[in-house]
């Protein structure tokens, strides 16, 4: 079941990270499903190794198993790792999703930025999934929390591959039950308490999204 029409493909992802600061920060996981209208799905999994001198913080380890080791081992190089990106996303017209994509979509700019490659995400479209998990479901809201609300086969794992495969299945389980994801396209909620996390996208309108709303974000 591909779920939207008008586009040529969908790609949801996931990025493991070295902290929660866009511009300091470095991706050290990139992970991937991108969906086709004729059914193909392909997956991608991309360690990326560290900047030159960058350590990996030990929290993030405890975090998401990814040493420092794995990464020089098993990593490959940020230019390379763009450019692999960058001719992933560079479709015709592609819809990139993510849960909480806000903060995956920063890191992204930023890395692609770093090579001259962040064009590609000039005319894409942009969908959060958790923007539309509040909207249906009450706190909390981790991934985790969505994949046990729509019993999902996936599980998310703090590894970006296996979270951006949940996510894709929470995107077809949440288009099954109702058909207004279209709705949700370049409209991103957030908490009115903090406001929006990190650099506003100048192709996202931004509203603020209470826990447990009483409309739906596109209707406010």
């Amino acid at each position: 079941m591909f779920p939207f029409e008008r586009f040529s493909e969908v790609i949801v992802f996931d990025v493991e990270t070295t902290g929660l600061n866009a511009h300091r920060d470095s991706i050290i996981e990139f992970g991937a499903v991108k969906a086709a209208p004729d059914g193909s799905v392909r997956e991608t999994d991309l360690l990326i190794r560290l900047r030159e001198g960058q350590k990996l913080p030990a929290e993030i380890t405890r975090l998401t198993g990814i040493t420092a080791e794995a990464l020089l081992r098993d990593g490959t190089d940020a230019e390379t790792a763009a450019q692999r990106i960058s001719n992933l996303i560079s479709g015709p017209s592609t819809l990139l999703a993510a849960y909480n994509a806000q903060f995956d979509l920063c890191f992204l700019y930023f890395f692609l930025q770093r090579f001259g490659l962040e064009r590609c995400l000039k005319d894409v479209k942009m969908l959060d999934l958790l923007t539309v998990y509040k909207d249906r479901r009450p706190y909390p809201h981790k991934l985790s929390d969505a994949v046990s609300s729509y019993c999902l086969s996936a599980r998310g794992t703090h590894r970006a591959a296996d979270d951006a495969a949940a996510a894709w299945e929470l995107l077809r389980a949440m288009h099954g039950e109702r058909s207004d994801l279209d709705l949700y396209i370049n409209l991103f909620g957030y908490n009115p308490r903090y406001g929006v996390s990190g650099p506003r996208i100048s192709s996202v309108t931004y509203r603020a999204q209470r826990f447990n709303p009483v409309r739906k974000l596109y209707e406010e």
